[in-house]
């Protein structure tokens, strides 16, 4: 699982990286969090500000800091999508 935390150095987009990392870690998941601080990668996706946070290339939100538990409910989610068999 890949995990994204798009940013330009603010303390909230820190934060978030910082919280992303928890959450993995509550999560159990097996998943590496990226902090991309990069504007022509930023830009890459169709977010309004940032910070925000990617799951696998799906942007689950930006512009805000998401607590915790929501995050490890994304992981989760992403960590059944990924184990689910493709057709």
């Amino acid at each position: 699982m890949e995990i994204k935390v798009l940013g330009g150095g603010c303390a909230r987009c820190k934060r978030l990286v910082e919280d992303a990392r928890q959450a993995v870690a509550q999560a159990g998941a097996d998943a590496e969090v990226a902090y991309v601080s990069d504007m022509s990668e930023i830009l890459q996706y169709d977010i309004p500000s940032t910070p925000a946070i990617v799951i696998d290339g799906q942007v689950k939100a930006a512009g805000r800091l998401p607590g915790i538990p929501e995050i490890v409910a994304w992981i989760r989610e992403a960590a059944v999508q990924d184990s689910t068999p493709k057709s």
